[in-house]
């Protein structure tokens, strides 16, 4: 069995899991552990930290939440906790739960959109490819097929923009557009539930996907940035003034 890294460091009884999430967590930081890497057996690795074996049990669920760690039970080779990359989907969760529990407004979070939106499309105008287009292009036509419920229409909306941020080339920006669209994907839905014309919003946000795409494709980026402002601001006054009766 291979011995844990020799800077392993004991931790305080109190709030010893925490202790144990933070030495995982500078260790990831400092580049020590990486994506692929192992970490030790739960019983090795809390007799060199000094702590009980729940406490390494329990930091290693939280890690294993945030999509940190992949645990593998069992006792053979592939058995054990092994770090993973990635963290879209806790990103997700995180934006979810914050919005939710109202720790941000809607107003500051279009707000963010606006802003990473605008980024977004500039830079998508200077490397987007005639693949790029296509699929982009795709997303909309599926979107505008009228038999779709409005959580699937959501869905395909949220996969346009997140894929007009990979397009840019940037996967923390790409990661971070997923994450808040996510996280409002919900109250999408109650408002459209509020509106007296889904069908007339549809298109109109359809006619406006198909105009950002366009200058994006033709490298102008400018032009995409405000389009996709208007975008967001026009959507957001319309998420705001028409409520479920």
């Amino acid at each position: 069995m291979d011995e844990p890294p020799v800077d392993w460091q004991p931790v305080h009884r109190q709030r010893s899991h925490e202790q144990v999430l933070a030495q995982i967590e500078q260790r990831i930081v400092l580049g020590q552990l990486r994506p692929g890497d192992r970490l030790p057996p739960e019983r090795q690795l809390a007799e060199v930290l000094g702590v009980s074996r729940s406490a390494v049990r329990e930091a290693l669920r939280v890690l294993e939440s945030m999509g940190v760690l992949d645990a593998s039970p069992g006792s053979g080779p592939g058995a054990g906790s092994r770090i993973v990359g990635g963290g879209g989907p806790a990103l997700s969760t995180l934006l979810r739960l914050q919005v939710g529990l109202s720790a941000f407004s809607q107003r500051e979070v279009m707000e963010v959109r606006v802003q990473l939106e605008r980024w977004a499309v500039r830079e998508a105008a200077g490397r987007v490819t005639d693949a790029d287009v296509d699929r982009l292009h795709r997303l909309i036509e599926r979107m505008r097929d009228e038999h779709i419920d409005a959580d699937r229409f959501n869905s395909l909306d949220s996969e346009l923009h997140v894929a007009i941020a990979e397009v840019s080339g940037n996967s923390l920006l790409a990661a971070l557009m997923r994450g808040i669209r996510d996280a409002v994907h919900a109250a999408m839905i109650v408002v459209f539930a509020g509106l007296e014309d889904v069908m007339a919003v549809r298109t109109a946000l359809c006619d406006e996907h198909a105009a950002i795409v366009a200058a994006v494709a033709e490298g102008r980026g400018e032009d995409a940035a405000t389009l996709v402002q208007a975008h967001i601001e026009s959507f957001y006054r319309t998420a705001t003034t028409r409520r479920p009766g």
